[in-house]
């Protein structure tokens, strides 16, 4: 049995070490907590169909095995599918996301959110899609983890070191850039709607994903910058514009918190395993993480298990 330190407690982190734990090694996370990972952000769209209108292919093929590698390990994963949809005058946008996709069909949005009638005459619908709120998943991954008794602290590594601090890491990963995401946590009494909607816009596409309370995570922006400063105006009235067209009563939805996340990613924005300096690194999740860290930490490990037996 090896020891393992792993750098990082956000979504990669969490993944890497819980199958660690689950092969029976010794591991132990070693992680800022007053440091948000840009993982504590995220939408939890588990979502690699729709990925598919920009991502490369190996994202939606990866992404596949998503739900029922969290479904396994985490409650709360919720099976609605995914609904796309566009304003009338963004009819083209829609076409281009069908001529860009895989396995959707065409629906009339009112038949799966009622509350979208008379909003909406058509939409597009990945039925084999699914969604959870990132927060409570990892919590539950930490819960488990510590139940096996790994150790969560600040301290200096006594193991082999599995870097997966995502944009933390970029001093040794020059490769990696930052892209910023924006995102608010909206509270409606109003609205209720069970599945993420992803709005389709020529400048500013945005997500609204469900979650409980009557909570929905409204995101996020993406901008090539390193700035972790607070959200922009414009990128609020962007999103609250948004969240208006999906449904005129968001605005009378209550913004419960707004926040920014570092998304690391590599030039092709897929995710890598590099080795350098004595040293693991799984990096590069991008806006990828949920949907790509289960598999990313699969791949890690058929790694190790290969380099122990040559």
């Amino acid at each position: 049995m090896s020891r393992w330190s792993v750098l990082g407690s956000g979504v990669a982190g969490l993944c890497v070490a819980t199958l660690l734990a689950e092969q029976g090694e010794s591991v132990e996370i070693i992680t800022d907590e007053t440091r948000l990972a840009a993982s504590h952000w995220a939408g939890g769209m588990l979502a690699p169909w729709c990925e598919g209108e920009s991502a490369p292919a190996q994202v939606t093929e990866w992404g596949q095995r998503a739900a029922g590698w969290w479904a396994q390990r985490v409650s709360g994963v919720t099976h609605h599918g995914t609904l796309v949809l566009a304003a009338p005058r963004d009819r083209q946008e829609l076409i281009r996301f069908a001529d860009m996709t895989q396995a959707h069909q065409w629906v009339e949005p009112a038949t799966l959110e009622p509350q979208l009638e008379n909003r909406f005459a058509r939409g597009l619908f990945f039925a084999d899609e699914a969604h959870l709120d990132p927060r409570q998943a990892m919590q539950q991954l930490r819960e488990t983890l510590t139940q096996r008794g790994v150790d969560f602290h600040r301290g200096q590594p006594v193991g082999k070191v599995i870097d997966c601090r995502g944009i933390h890491a970029a001093q040794a990963l020059l490769s990696l850039r930052a892209v910023r995401g924006e995102m608010l946590i909206l509270q409606s009494r109003d609205v209720q709607f069970t599945r993420p909607i992803r709005l389709l816009h020529p400048r500013f596409p945005c997500y609204l994903v469900p979650r409980d309370e009557g909570r929905f995570m409204l995101g996020a922006t993406m901008v090539e910058s390193h700035d972790s400063s607070p959200i922009s105006a414009r990128a609020m009235m962007e999103l609250l514009s948004a969240a208006w067209t999906i449904h005129p009563a968001l605005a009378e939805a209550r913004v419960l918190e707004s926040g920014t996340g570092l998304r690391p990613a590599f030039s092709n924005n897929v995710p890598e395993i590099h080795y350098q300096d004595g040293r693991f690194y799984l990096n590069g999740m991008y806006r990828h993480g949920f949907l790509l860290a289960p598999v990313m930490a699969e791949k890690l490990m058929q790694q190790l298990k290969q380099e122990s037996h040559s």
